[in-house]
Protein backbone atom coordinates (compact mmCIF):
# COMPACT_ATOMS: atom_id res chain seq x y z
CA UNK A 1 0.00 0.00 0.00
CA UNK A 2 2.98 2.34 0.44
CA UNK A 3 2.85 2.59 -3.47
CA UNK A 4 -0.15 4.90 -3.25
CA UNK A 5 1.04 6.22 0.33
CA UNK A 6 3.95 6.19 2.30
CA UNK A 7 2.46 6.87 6.14
CA UNK A 8 1.32 3.33 7.33
CA UNK A 9 -2.57 4.00 8.62
CA UNK A 10 -4.50 2.73 11.24
CA UNK A 11 -6.94 0.91 8.91
CA UNK A 12 -7.48 -2.36 8.13
CA UNK A 13 -10.15 -3.32 5.72
CA UNK A 14 -8.05 -6.50 4.13
CA UNK A 15 -11.05 -8.28 2.65
CA UNK A 16 -13.67 -6.09 0.90
CA UNK A 17 -16.21 -4.61 3.23
CA UNK A 18 -19.84 -3.55 2.02
CA UNK A 19 -20.91 -0.26 3.96
CA UNK A 20 -24.15 -0.30 6.04
CA UNK A 21 -27.24 1.69 3.81
CA UNK A 22 -26.18 0.40 0.31
CA UNK A 23 -28.02 -2.15 -2.03
CA UNK A 24 -26.68 -5.37 -3.17
CA UNK A 25 -28.08 -5.65 -6.92
CA UNK A 26 -26.60 -4.35 -10.00
CA UNK A 27 -28.81 -4.26 -12.50
CA UNK A 28 -28.63 -2.42 -15.67
CA UNK A 29 -29.44 0.85 -16.14
CA UNK A 30 -30.50 3.09 -18.78
CA UNK A 31 -29.25 6.28 -20.47
CA UNK A 32 -30.19 8.19 -17.33
CA UNK A 33 -27.98 6.09 -15.32
CA UNK A 34 -30.41 5.04 -13.09
CA UNK A 35 -30.55 1.17 -11.63
CA UNK A 36 -27.67 0.28 -9.56
CA UNK A 37 -24.31 0.40 -9.02
CA UNK A 38 -20.99 -1.21 -7.19
CA UNK A 39 -18.01 0.84 -6.48
CA UNK A 40 -15.10 0.17 -5.34
CA UNK A 41 -12.63 1.88 -3.51
CA UNK A 42 -9.01 1.59 -2.28
CA UNK A 43 -9.32 4.25 0.28
CA UNK A 44 -9.68 1.52 2.79
CA UNK A 45 -9.15 3.79 6.18
CA UNK A 46 -12.18 3.87 8.32
CA UNK A 47 -12.28 8.04 8.63
CA UNK A 48 -12.27 8.05 4.57
CA UNK A 49 -14.61 4.89 3.97
CA UNK A 50 -17.25 6.89 6.21
CA UNK A 51 -16.47 10.32 4.39
CA UNK A 52 -16.51 8.09 1.20
CA UNK A 53 -19.88 6.44 2.01
CA UNK A 54 -21.37 10.01 3.39
CA UNK A 55 -20.40 11.28 -0.64
CA UNK A 56 -22.38 7.74 -2.08
CA UNK A 57 -25.25 8.83 0.13
CA UNK A 58 -25.65 11.84 -1.31
CA UNK A 59 -25.33 11.07 -4.61
CA UNK A 60 -27.73 8.19 -4.10
CA UNK A 61 -30.36 10.61 -2.99
CA UNK A 62 -30.01 13.00 -5.70
CA UNK A 63 -29.60 11.04 -8.15
CA UNK A 64 -32.04 7.96 -6.98
CA UNK A 65 -29.47 5.32 -7.88
CA UNK A 66 -28.59 2.72 -5.31
CA UNK A 67 -25.13 2.40 -5.02
CA UNK A 68 -22.86 -0.23 -2.85
CA UNK A 69 -19.40 0.87 -2.14
CA UNK A 70 -17.19 -1.91 -1.83
CA UNK A 71 -13.99 -0.88 0.76
CA UNK A 72 -10.62 -2.78 -0.93
CA UNK A 73 -7.63 -3.13 0.25
CA UNK A 74 -4.70 -1.94 -2.41
CA UNK A 75 -2.68 -4.98 -1.51
CA UNK A 76 -5.46 -7.25 -1.64
CA UNK A 77 -6.60 -4.96 -4.81
CA UNK A 78 -4.74 -7.48 -8.15
CA UNK A 79 -6.15 -10.43 -6.37
CA UNK A 80 -9.52 -9.46 -6.08
CA UNK A 81 -9.80 -7.76 -9.44
CA UNK A 82 -8.86 -10.98 -11.20
CA UNK A 83 -10.85 -12.94 -9.34
CA UNK A 84 -13.71 -10.73 -10.26
CA UNK A 85 -13.38 -10.62 -13.88
CA UNK A 86 -12.73 -14.40 -13.90
CA UNK A 87 -16.14 -14.46 -12.31
CA UNK A 88 -17.49 -11.76 -14.72
CA UNK A 89 -18.60 -9.67 -11.42
CA UNK A 90 -16.61 -6.95 -12.01
CA UNK A 91 -18.10 -3.50 -9.61
CA UNK A 92 -19.01 -0.44 -12.45
CA UNK A 93 -16.21 1.88 -11.57
CA UNK A 94 -13.18 1.63 -9.14
CA UNK A 95 -11.80 4.84 -7.38
CA UNK A 96 -8.32 5.73 -5.34
CA UNK A 97 -5.87 3.60 -8.17
CA UNK A 98 -2.88 4.68 -8.45
CA UNK A 99 -0.89 5.33 -12.10
CA UNK A 100 0.84 1.37 -12.29
CA UNK A 101 -3.11 -0.03 -11.64
CA UNK A 102 -5.15 2.70 -14.29
CA UNK A 103 -2.24 1.20 -16.81
CA UNK A 104 -2.58 -2.74 -15.50
CA UNK A 105 -6.50 -2.54 -15.83
CA UNK A 106 -6.19 -1.04 -19.20
CA UNK A 107 -3.27 -4.00 -20.22
CA UNK A 108 -5.71 -6.82 -18.48
CA UNK A 109 -9.01 -5.41 -21.02
CA UNK A 110 -11.08 -4.73 -17.27
CA UNK A 111 -11.31 -1.01 -18.06
CA UNK A 112 -12.94 1.11 -20.40
CA UNK A 113 -10.21 3.81 -21.93
CA UNK A 114 -12.76 4.96 -24.46
CA UNK A 115 -15.27 5.30 -21.01
CA UNK A 116 -12.61 7.32 -19.16
CA UNK A 117 -11.75 9.61 -21.98
CA UNK A 118 -15.57 10.63 -22.58
CA UNK A 119 -15.74 11.73 -18.85
CA UNK A 120 -12.62 13.95 -19.22
CA UNK A 121 -14.01 15.38 -22.46
CA UNK A 122 -17.63 15.88 -20.40
CA UNK A 123 -15.19 17.30 -17.36
CA UNK A 124 -13.71 19.72 -19.82
CA UNK A 125 -9.69 17.94 -20.83
CA UNK A 126 -8.50 21.42 -20.28
CA UNK A 127 -9.34 21.78 -17.26
CA UNK A 128 -6.90 18.74 -15.61
CA UNK A 129 -2.88 19.01 -15.08
CA UNK A 130 -1.64 17.83 -18.80
CA UNK A 131 0.92 15.95 -16.77
CA UNK A 132 -1.17 14.43 -14.92
CA UNK A 133 -3.32 12.98 -18.10
CA UNK A 134 0.06 12.22 -19.81
CA UNK A 135 1.36 10.18 -16.99
CA UNK A 136 -1.76 7.64 -16.80
CA UNK A 137 -1.65 7.70 -21.44
CA UNK A 138 -0.97 4.82 -23.42
CA UNK A 139 -0.32 5.79 -26.89
CA UNK A 140 -0.72 9.40 -26.25
CA UNK A 141 -4.65 8.33 -24.86
CA UNK A 142 -5.49 8.10 -21.12
CA UNK A 143 -6.78 4.79 -19.91
CA UNK A 144 -7.69 6.17 -16.41
CA UNK A 145 -9.46 9.40 -15.02
CA UNK A 146 -6.74 11.14 -12.61
CA UNK A 147 -8.36 12.86 -9.86
CA UNK A 148 -5.53 13.88 -7.18
CA UNK A 149 -1.99 13.57 -6.55
CA UNK A 150 0.38 12.80 -3.55
CA UNK A 151 3.75 14.28 -3.91
CA UNK A 152 7.35 13.83 -3.09
CA UNK A 153 9.19 16.99 -0.73
CA UNK A 154 12.30 17.81 0.24
CA UNK A 155 11.62 19.84 3.35
CA UNK A 156 14.02 22.05 5.10
CA UNK A 157 14.80 24.19 8.06
CA UNK A 158 14.20 27.35 6.71
CA UNK A 159 15.21 29.22 9.73
CA UNK A 160 18.69 27.79 9.65
CA UNK A 161 19.07 28.14 6.10
CA UNK A 162 18.49 31.88 6.42
CA UNK A 163 21.22 32.23 9.49
CA UNK A 164 23.34 30.47 7.26
CA UNK A 165 23.01 32.56 4.46
CA UNK A 166 22.26 29.06 2.37
CA UNK A 167 19.95 29.03 -1.12
CA UNK A 168 17.18 27.09 -0.64
CA UNK A 169 17.85 23.51 -1.91
CA UNK A 170 16.98 23.56 -5.37
CA UNK A 171 19.85 21.98 -6.80
CA UNK A 172 22.23 19.06 -6.35
CA UNK A 173 25.31 21.81 -5.83
CA UNK A 174 22.74 23.59 -3.13
CA UNK A 175 21.42 20.73 -1.15
CA UNK A 176 25.06 19.38 -0.87
CA UNK A 177 26.30 23.17 0.50
CA UNK A 178 23.47 23.56 2.66
CA UNK A 179 23.80 19.65 4.42
CA UNK A 180 27.67 20.44 4.29
CA UNK A 181 27.36 23.86 6.27
CA UNK A 182 24.74 22.28 8.38
CA UNK A 183 25.87 18.94 9.44
CA UNK A 184 27.34 20.24 12.59
CA UNK A 185 26.55 19.37 16.39
CA UNK A 186 23.65 17.16 17.19
CA UNK A 187 22.46 18.08 13.60
CA UNK A 188 23.15 16.23 10.65
CA UNK A 189 22.64 18.00 7.21
CA UNK A 190 19.96 15.57 6.11
CA UNK A 191 18.06 12.22 6.45
CA UNK A 192 17.00 10.14 3.58
CA UNK A 193 15.75 6.65 3.80
CA UNK A 194 18.21 3.77 3.07
CA UNK A 195 16.79 0.59 4.21
CA UNK A 196 16.98 -2.01 1.49
CA UNK A 197 14.03 -3.81 0.90
CA UNK A 198 11.63 -0.75 1.54
CA UNK A 199 9.39 0.86 -1.19
CA UNK A 200 10.35 4.14 0.65
CA UNK A 201 14.08 4.02 -0.68
CA UNK A 202 13.13 3.69 -3.65
CA UNK A 203 10.75 6.26 -4.32
CA UNK A 204 13.28 8.61 -2.34
CA UNK A 205 16.10 7.83 -4.94
CA UNK A 206 14.01 8.04 -7.95
CA UNK A 207 13.43 11.52 -7.13
CA UNK A 208 16.98 12.24 -6.67
CA UNK A 209 17.57 9.86 -9.82
CA UNK A 210 14.93 12.00 -11.65
CA UNK A 211 16.04 15.33 -10.88
CA UNK A 212 19.02 14.25 -12.78
CA UNK A 213 17.67 12.82 -15.90
CA UNK A 214 18.43 9.26 -15.26
CA UNK A 215 15.99 7.08 -16.30
CA UNK A 216 15.07 3.75 -15.54
CA UNK A 217 14.79 2.57 -19.71
CA UNK A 218 14.74 4.72 -23.04
CA UNK A 219 11.85 5.06 -24.97
CA UNK A 220 12.63 1.64 -26.61
CA UNK A 221 12.25 -0.15 -23.59
CA UNK A 222 15.74 -0.92 -22.79
CA UNK A 223 17.42 -0.42 -19.52
CA UNK A 224 19.21 2.64 -18.31
CA UNK A 225 20.48 2.22 -15.06
CA UNK A 226 24.47 2.23 -15.95
CA UNK A 227 24.04 5.75 -18.04
CA UNK A 228 26.09 8.22 -16.48
CA UNK A 229 23.07 10.35 -15.46
CA UNK A 230 21.94 7.20 -13.15
CA UNK A 231 25.68 6.46 -11.76
CA UNK A 232 25.99 10.14 -11.21
CA UNK A 233 22.82 10.35 -9.41
CA UNK A 234 23.73 7.57 -7.14
CA UNK A 235 27.38 8.86 -6.68
CA UNK A 236 25.70 11.65 -5.24
CA UNK A 237 23.22 10.05 -3.42
CA UNK A 238 25.32 7.52 -1.20
CA UNK A 239 28.00 10.54 -0.77
CA UNK A 240 25.21 12.65 0.56
CA UNK A 241 24.27 10.02 3.04
CA UNK A 242 28.15 9.41 4.00
CA UNK A 243 28.98 12.87 4.76
CA UNK A 244 25.97 14.27 5.96
CA UNK A 245 23.77 11.63 6.08
CA UNK A 246 22.00 10.31 9.98
CA UNK A 247 24.13 7.21 10.24
CA UNK A 248 22.21 3.57 10.28
CA UNK A 249 19.83 2.50 8.07
CA UNK A 250 16.55 5.27 8.08
CA UNK A 251 13.29 4.45 6.96
CA UNK A 252 10.06 5.76 7.22
CA UNK A 253 9.57 6.49 10.73
CA UNK A 254 13.36 7.11 11.83
CA UNK A 255 13.53 9.62 9.03
CA UNK A 256 10.22 11.73 10.44
CA UNK A 257 11.52 11.30 13.96
CA UNK A 258 14.95 12.82 13.14
CA UNK A 259 13.78 15.85 11.37
CA UNK A 260 11.23 16.30 14.27
CA UNK A 261 13.23 16.02 16.51
CA UNK A 262 15.38 19.14 15.22
CA UNK A 263 17.94 16.45 14.12
CA UNK A 264 18.31 17.05 10.84
CA UNK A 265 17.97 20.16 8.60
CA UNK A 266 16.93 18.44 5.58
CA UNK A 267 14.23 15.62 4.94
CA UNK A 268 12.85 13.93 2.19
CA UNK A 269 9.20 12.61 2.64
CA UNK A 270 6.06 12.67 1.27
CA UNK A 271 3.20 15.25 1.26
CA UNK A 272 1.69 13.59 4.07
CA UNK A 273 4.18 14.91 6.21
CA UNK A 274 2.47 18.41 6.24
CA UNK A 275 -0.25 17.97 8.70
CA UNK A 276 1.93 16.16 11.38
CA UNK A 277 4.66 18.73 10.45
CA UNK A 278 2.05 21.02 12.32
CA UNK A 279 1.23 18.77 15.34
CA UNK A 280 -1.94 18.01 14.24
CA UNK A 281 -1.42 13.86 14.31
CA UNK A 282 -0.52 12.77 18.05
CA UNK A 283 1.33 9.85 17.52
CA UNK A 284 3.89 11.26 15.12
CA UNK A 285 3.98 14.55 16.94
CA UNK A 286 6.87 17.36 16.40
CA UNK A 287 9.69 16.55 19.49
CA UNK A 288 12.12 19.53 18.90
CA UNK A 289 13.52 21.62 21.89
CA UNK A 290 11.72 24.61 19.92
CA UNK A 291 8.45 22.61 19.41
CA UNK A 292 7.74 21.79 23.45
CA UNK A 293 6.81 25.68 23.50
CA UNK A 294 5.17 25.81 20.01
CA UNK A 295 3.57 22.86 18.61
CA UNK A 296 3.54 24.25 15.42
CA UNK A 297 7.41 25.51 15.34
CA UNK A 298 8.33 23.45 12.39
CA UNK A 299 5.66 23.95 10.32
CA UNK A 300 6.62 28.26 10.38
CA UNK A 301 9.96 27.42 10.26
CA UNK A 302 10.21 24.81 7.57
CA UNK A 303 10.54 25.53 3.63
CA UNK A 304 9.39 23.23 0.72
CA UNK A 305 10.82 22.24 -2.68
CA UNK A 306 8.99 19.66 -4.53
CA UNK A 307 11.44 19.71 -7.42
CA UNK A 308 15.27 20.34 -8.10
CA UNK A 309 17.51 19.39 -10.57
CA UNK A 310 20.97 17.34 -10.89
CA UNK A 311 24.06 18.35 -13.30
CA UNK A 312 23.11 16.04 -15.76
CA UNK A 313 19.05 17.38 -15.49
CA UNK A 314 17.57 19.57 -18.13
CA UNK A 315 15.08 20.91 -15.80
CA UNK A 316 13.69 20.37 -12.56
CA UNK A 317 11.89 17.31 -11.50
CA UNK A 318 9.73 15.96 -8.60
CA UNK A 319 8.34 12.66 -7.56
CA UNK A 320 4.92 11.93 -6.84
CA UNK A 321 1.65 9.79 -7.10
CA UNK A 322 -1.38 10.78 -9.63
CA UNK A 323 -4.73 8.26 -8.69
CA UNK A 324 -7.57 7.69 -10.48
CA UNK A 325 -10.65 6.39 -11.07
CA UNK A 326 -11.46 3.34 -14.05
CA UNK A 327 -14.70 2.50 -15.59
CA UNK A 328 -14.52 -1.44 -16.19
CA UNK A 329 -15.66 -2.68 -19.43
CA UNK A 330 -17.79 -5.32 -18.36
CA UNK A 331 -19.60 -3.62 -15.01
CA UNK A 332 -23.29 -3.67 -15.59
CA UNK A 333 -24.21 -0.19 -15.24
CA UNK A 334 -21.79 1.64 -17.51
CA UNK A 335 -23.75 5.07 -18.06
CA UNK A 336 -24.51 5.05 -14.60
CA UNK A 337 -20.82 4.27 -13.75
CA UNK A 338 -19.73 7.57 -16.06
CA UNK A 339 -22.46 9.83 -14.55
CA UNK A 340 -21.28 8.61 -11.02
CA UNK A 341 -17.37 9.64 -11.58
CA UNK A 342 -17.98 12.67 -13.19
CA UNK A 343 -20.05 13.99 -9.93
CA UNK A 344 -17.04 12.67 -7.70
CA UNK A 345 -14.77 14.94 -9.89
CA UNK A 346 -17.27 17.99 -10.00
CA UNK A 347 -20.21 18.29 -7.51
CA UNK A 348 -18.24 16.03 -4.63
CA UNK A 349 -14.41 16.83 -5.86
CA UNK A 350 -14.09 19.05 -2.72
CA UNK A 351 -15.21 16.52 -0.45
CA UNK A 352 -13.22 13.27 -2.12
CA UNK A 353 -10.44 15.95 -1.80
CA UNK A 354 -11.14 16.06 1.99
CA UNK A 355 -10.40 13.12 2.77
CA UNK A 356 -6.39 13.99 3.35
CA UNK A 357 -6.18 17.15 1.56
CA UNK A 358 -2.42 16.56 2.79
CA UNK A 359 -1.94 14.25 0.46
CA UNK A 360 -4.72 14.75 -2.50
CA UNK A 361 -3.58 17.55 -4.31
CA UNK A 362 -6.49 18.77 -7.01
CA UNK A 363 -5.54 17.58 -10.70
CA UNK A 364 -8.71 19.38 -12.02
CA UNK A 365 -8.27 23.35 -10.95
CA UNK A 366 -11.97 24.44 -11.84
CA UNK A 367 -14.55 23.99 -14.35
CA UNK A 368 -15.95 26.93 -16.86
CA UNK A 369 -17.48 28.74 -14.68
CA UNK A 370 -14.32 28.54 -12.43
CA UNK A 371 -10.88 27.57 -13.99
CA UNK A 372 -9.51 27.77 -10.12
CA UNK A 373 -12.63 26.29 -8.48
CA UNK A 374 -11.14 23.48 -7.03
CA UNK A 375 -7.81 24.73 -6.25
CA UNK A 376 -9.50 27.61 -3.67
CA UNK A 377 -11.04 24.86 -1.96
CA UNK A 378 -8.55 23.04 -1.35
CA UNK A 379 -6.76 25.68 0.08
CA UNK A 380 -9.44 25.91 2.92
CA UNK A 381 -9.74 22.05 3.52
CA UNK A 382 -9.21 20.92 7.04
CA UNK A 383 -5.92 18.38 7.61
CA UNK A 384 -4.86 16.08 10.34
CA UNK A 385 -6.03 13.80 12.41
CA UNK A 386 -6.66 14.39 15.86
CA UNK A 387 -6.37 18.08 15.28
CA UNK A 388 -7.85 19.57 12.27
CA UNK A 389 -6.90 22.87 10.77
CA UNK A 390 -7.04 24.53 7.37
CA UNK A 391 -4.10 24.00 5.25
CA UNK A 392 -4.37 27.86 4.38
CA UNK A 393 -3.94 28.62 7.71
CA UNK A 394 -0.52 26.66 8.62
CA UNK A 395 1.06 27.14 5.22
CA UNK A 396 1.84 30.65 3.36
CA UNK A 397 0.04 31.22 0.03
CA UNK A 398 3.54 30.55 -1.41
CA UNK A 399 3.88 27.15 0.26
CA UNK A 400 0.35 25.93 -1.04
CA UNK A 401 1.39 27.38 -4.91
CA UNK A 402 4.46 24.90 -4.35
CA UNK A 403 2.28 22.35 -3.50
CA UNK A 404 -0.60 22.44 -5.91
CA UNK A 405 1.91 23.51 -9.05
CA UNK A 406 3.34 20.39 -8.59
CA UNK A 407 1.54 17.90 -10.70
CA UNK A 408 3.50 19.98 -13.36
CA UNK A 409 6.56 19.11 -12.37
CA UNK A 410 5.52 15.23 -11.35
CA UNK A 411 7.71 12.21 -13.05
CA UNK A 412 8.13 8.73 -12.88
CA UNK A 413 10.38 6.22 -13.93
CA UNK A 414 9.17 4.12 -16.75
CA UNK A 415 5.66 5.39 -17.56
CA UNK A 416 6.45 8.02 -19.51
CA UNK A 417 8.64 5.49 -21.86
CA UNK A 418 5.14 2.77 -21.51
CA UNK A 419 6.62 0.72 -19.05
CA UNK A 420 4.54 1.15 -16.15
CA UNK A 421 4.12 -2.50 -16.02
CA UNK A 422 8.31 -3.18 -15.29
CA UNK A 423 7.56 -0.43 -12.32
CA UNK A 424 5.00 -2.53 -10.69
CA UNK A 425 7.17 -6.04 -11.31
CA UNK A 426 10.02 -3.86 -9.81
CA UNK A 427 8.20 -3.85 -6.21
CA UNK A 428 8.56 -7.01 -5.55
CA UNK A 429 12.31 -7.14 -5.60
CA UNK A 430 13.55 -3.87 -5.14
CA UNK A 431 16.94 -3.75 -6.96
CA UNK A 432 17.92 -0.36 -6.54
CA UNK A 433 17.48 0.04 -2.79
CA UNK A 434 20.01 -2.51 -2.32
CA UNK A 435 22.30 -1.13 -4.82
CA UNK A 436 22.10 1.86 -2.39
CA UNK A 437 22.95 -0.51 0.45
CA UNK A 438 25.38 -2.08 -1.08
CA UNK A 439 27.30 1.14 -1.71
CA UNK A 440 26.96 2.54 2.14
CA UNK A 441 27.90 -0.68 3.42
CA UNK A 442 31.36 0.08 1.45
CA UNK A 443 30.43 -3.65 -0.86
CA UNK A 444 30.41 -2.10 -3.85
CA UNK A 445 30.98 1.45 -6.29
CA UNK A 446 28.15 3.05 -7.52
CA UNK A 447 29.39 1.74 -10.95
CA UNK A 448 28.99 -1.81 -9.62
CA UNK A 449 25.94 -1.37 -7.60
CA UNK A 450 24.13 0.09 -10.85
CA UNK A 451 25.53 -2.68 -12.71
CA UNK A 452 23.94 -5.31 -10.71
CA UNK A 453 20.63 -3.44 -10.62
CA UNK A 454 20.29 -3.18 -13.91
CA UNK A 455 21.10 -6.51 -14.79
CA UNK A 456 18.68 -7.42 -12.01
CA UNK A 457 16.10 -4.81 -13.41
CA UNK A 458 16.27 -6.49 -16.82
CA UNK A 459 16.22 -10.10 -15.59
CA UNK A 460 12.26 -8.63 -14.20
CA UNK A 461 11.47 -7.53 -17.55
CA UNK A 462 12.37 -10.61 -19.10
CA UNK A 463 10.68 -12.66 -16.76
CA UNK A 464 7.68 -10.04 -17.15
CA UNK A 465 7.73 -10.71 -20.85
CA UNK A 466 9.23 -6.92 -21.52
Amino acid sequence: MQFRKIIALASATVLTLALAGCSGGNDKGGDSGGGSLTIWSLEDNADRIKATQAIVDRYSKEKGVQVKLVAVNEDQFPTLIANASASGDVPDAIGALSMANQLRLNTDQISDADAANAIIDALGRDTFSKRALDLVSKDGKPVGIPSDGWTQLLVYRKDLFEKAGLKPPTTYQAMEAAAKKLNTGGTSGIVVATKPGETFTKQTFEHFALANNCQLTDDAGKVTLTSPACVNAMTFFTDLVKNYGVKGGQDVDTTRAAYFAGKSAMIVWSSFLLDELAGLRNDALPTCKECKKDPTFLSKNSGIVTSFKGPDGSEPSGYGEISGWAVTKDGKNKDGAKQFVQYMLNEAYPDWLALAPEGKFPVRSGDASDPEKFTKAWDGLKAGVDKKEALSDIYPPETLDIIRDSADTLNRWGFPQGQGALVGAMLGELPVPKAIASVLDGQATPEKAMATAQSEVQEIADSAGG
